[in-house]
């Protein structure tokens, strides 16, 4: 699957998880969105776990940088 399907399936799960207009990029980090704190961070993790039919362990989730990161992650496991 590209990135580019990804972040264009993502957009709108980030989007209603984070209640924000931004649009999600490679470099988005947790400290750019205003709200992005944990709960926020598992509510997009299992929100992305069900529309991409995936699962992530703790250990793949816990050190991420940045929504690029993340992506990589999704495009390696829906594959």
């Amino acid at each position: 699957m590209s990135e580019a399907t990804i972040y264009e399936r993502l957009t709108p799960l980030f989007q209603d998880v984070m209640d924000t207009e931004i649009v999600p990029t490679a470099v988005l980090r947790a400290s750019d969105v205003e709200g992005w704190d944990s709960l926020s961070q598992i509510r997009l993790v299992v929100a992305v776990e069900e529309e991409f039919d995936i699962a992530f362990t703790t250990a793949e989730i816990a050190d991420l940088p940045d929504l690029g990161s993340f992506v990589a992650l999704i495009a390696h496991k829906a594959t």
